[in-house]
């Protein structure tokens, strides 16, 4: 399992395209196959190939140079569709830390939080500056989850994130983890509601 994190420094690729969905990032024909096999070779599968299935050499994850990448920026709608958690397997399993765009998917934005991956919400006028900035070629760039931003070149633009997922990918935690993180709160609740609502509970 990946650790937390609180900052990433990686490649940044340009995906100059409105409203990629869940279908498009795993399409459905794939998804039969098992999950410790990964997701990566699968991500944007038809988007990335020609008509002859070969992959495309223009389009922007296949240039040699966005080999590398772990960060994507992207135009608004990213992740709609269906609600497929696969989407989000492939882009982690693919590398991708983070995502910035101007509008997600809420239940892919909740995924993608529960698997460690970003999902940063951007203006529009931004999320066009960063595309205008990896224009000629990916880029290094730096991601600063607790600060809120993110750096390509001399380009510094802040993203939204919600608090709550913000918190589960620091923390590497799932819904499951986030409450266990209450334990405490939550032995105390049950305390009080055996005194003040002891019929609640079922009797021995």
């Amino acid at each position: 399992m990946k650790s937390g994190w609180t900052t990433h420094r990686g490649i940044a690729v340009a995906l100059p395209i409105e409203g990629i969905n869940t279908d498009q990032l795993m399409p459905a024909r794939f998804m039969s196959t098992p999950r410790d096999q990964g997701y990566a070779k699968y991500l944007l599968h038809d988007l990335r190939r020609d008509s002859g299935g070969e992959l495309a050499p223009d389009f922007p994850l296949n240039r040699p140079e966005a080999g590398d990448a772990s960060i994507l920026v992207a135009r608004r709608n990213f992740g709609g569709g269906s609600s497929r958690e696969a989407a989000v397997y492939a882009l982690v399993d693919a590398g991708i830390r983070a995502v910035i765009a101007p509008s997600f998917g809420d239940i892919f934005a909740g995924n993608a939080a529960n698997n460690g991956l970003l999902a940063a919400q951007v203006t529009e006028q931004d999320a066009g500056r960063l595309l205008a900035a990896l224009e000629s070629a990916p880029a290094p760039a730096d991601v600063d989850l607790e600060g809120g931003s993110i750096t390509i070149r001399d380009l510094r633009v802040a993203f939204n994130v919600d608090e709550v997922r913000r918190l589960k990918i620091i923390n590497n935690w799932d819904d499951i983890d986030l409450t266990r993180n209450h334990s405490a709160q939550i032995a105390a609740y049950r305390k009080r509601l055996q005194i003040t609502r002891p019929w609640v509970f079922p009797r021995d």
